[in-house]
């Protein structure tokens, strides 16, 4: 077999899958156009109004209102603690520090409904350690979010800090500047890019996250993908669909701003 025929079937075996990947993405934006009251094909006609209905629904603006509030504040959490931990994985030589690495990236290997599921345990191991409420507060929700995205972080800030050049730091150093000023002035602009990309990706994986949630949101609060799966129990209309459309374009764009400032391929 020729290169010619060879570069044939590669392309057309990657046309392939992103065609699998991409339809039933293209599937639900036309759904949420459908005219039809129950799920149906063909459809009758087109219009907007799943898109209103879905906006007059309190479940879905409360929804999606926390939602936004969870990863905001997840984004914050694990640049706070991930941040540092990258800077001592890349530069420090201790005891123990690929086990740490390990552990700060567990939570991307663990199954979501398994780290839930442990997460809830241990906060009523805590809850009856202490005697204070953990699982169902707005706390406890907060910092299973801030897990979520931690591993992320470390992730891409790592993959920032191993392709700076660190003569550059040390030329600084060699010229009087404290490790802080060398810090705040040479690496934090230097990885800017990383630490930004981590932040975008960090909201988008508190903000699809169902399985933690389903297990530590509290009475009275609801996320966007909770008011989802609830919705669908009891009905079948392009209303999800219309709430799903949205989401893809949020998550689109945050995740093409987050390629814009780290290349997201070289951290995976």
């Amino acid at each position: 077999m020729n290169a010619g025929w060879t570069g044939r079937i590669y392309a057309a075996l990657s046309a392939a899958v992103i065609a699998f990947i991409l339809l039933p993405l293209a599937g639900i934006v036309w759904v949420s156009f459908f005219s039809n009251r129950i799920l149906t094909f063909p459809p009758e006609g087109y219009t907007l109004a799943w898109y209103v209905r879905a906006w007059e629904m309190d479940t879905f603006r409360e929804g999606f209102a926390t939602s936004v509030q969870t990863a905001a504040c997840a984004a914050v959490i694990s640049l706070a603690l991930g941040v540092p931990a990258s800077l001592a994985l890349a530069r420090g030589r201790f005891p123990g520090r690929d086990a740490i690495q390990t552990l700060l990236l567990a939570p991307m290997i663990v199954p979501g409904i398994v780290g839930g599921a442990a997460l809830f345990i241990a906060f009523i191991e805590l809850e009856v350690l202490f005697d204070r409420q953990i699982a169902g507060t707005l706390g406890g929700l907060l910092i299973a979010h801030g897990l979520i995205a931690l591993p992320w972080t470390v992730r891409l800030v790592t993959a920032s800090l191993a392709g700076m050049d660190r003569s550059v730091e040390e030329a600084a150093a060699s010229l009087g500047a404290s490790p802080l000023t060398v810090f705040r002035r040479v690496t934090l602009p230097a990885i800017r890019p990383g630490i930004v990309a981590a932040a975008l990706f960090s909201f988008v994986i508190s903000f699809i996250d169902l399985e933690k949630s389903i297990f530590l949101v509290g009475a009275g609060r609801t996320t966007l993908q909770i008011a989802l799966v609830n919705y669908l129990e009891w009905n079948l209309d392009s209303t999800v669909a219309a709430v799903a459309t949205v989401q893809i374009a949020i998550i689109g764009a945050l995740l093409l701003a987050s390629d814009r400032y780290a290349k997201l391929g070289r951290a995976f």
